[in-house]
């Protein structure tokens, strides 16, 4: 039995997020939440906010124990990219792409 939690249309470039999610995968919970705590990133808080709801929907849901789980698989998909402008010299223009991402955390029992 498998709990996972997405979260959808995060507004991080999914290449800051996967240096992030490939510190916790296949860790145990415990261990994940002091990895992410301790990662001086902007994605960790968001990758603990899901790894967080994660857990607690074995918990609710799948009555698993909490002690026993171990994250079972982790990824970065990328979302929508929102085009901007920046106008340069001469009339030219430059394109901003600003990217974003949807998280998926799952966790499953030993």
């Amino acid at each position: 039995m498998e709990a996972k939690a997405i979260a959808r249309y995060v507004r991080i470039a999914p290449r800051k997020l996967r240096i992030v999610i490939d510190l916790i995968r296949g860790k145990a919970v415990g261990e994940a939440f002091a990895i992410l705590k301790h990662t001086p990133k902007v994605g960790s808080e968001v990758i603990e906010k899901v790894l967080r709801s994660a857990v607690a929907n074995a918990e609710h849901n799948y009555d698993m124990n909490v002690d026993n789980l171990i994250v079972s698989s982790c990824f970065i998909d990328q979302g929508p990219t929102m085009k901007r402008i920046h106008p340069r010299s001469r009339g030219q223009a430059f394109k901003i792409l600003k990217r974003s991402s949807h998280v998926t955390v799952a966790v499953k029992e030993k």
